[in-house]
């Protein structure tokens, strides 16, 4: 069964509208309805792979020198996927 064309073209009634996809997050190339859209982060498109991969890159240098900041403020913290961590030591107990 093939869906309307206008299917696609209407907003739903109670629901707020969402800003248009038909660009390429990174490069701004426009997004034909007839060519493949790479997703990321659920609502991000891009125009190629190329475009998504280098993207990720960003947000992974992005987020490495987050995790560096973060460790300069908090030395004792080590961060493992994405958490936060301090290191356990043991101290010696009066019996």
């Amino acid at each position: 069964m093939a869906a309307c064309s206008f299917f696609f073209d209407a907003e739903p009634i109670s629901e707020p509208a969402m800003p248009a996809q038909d660009a390429c997050a990174l490069c701004s190339k426009q997004l034909a309805r007839d060519s493949d859209v790479f997703m990321y982060r659920g609502d991000t498109p891009f125009c190629s792979e190329d475009c998504r991969h280098h993207q990720m890159r960003l947000d992974a240098r992005q987020a490495a020198k987050s995790a560096a900041r973060r460790q300069k403020h908090f030395p004792s913290a080590t961060t493992v996927s994405g958490r936060v961590h301090r290191e356990s030591r043991e101290v010696p107990v009066a019996s």
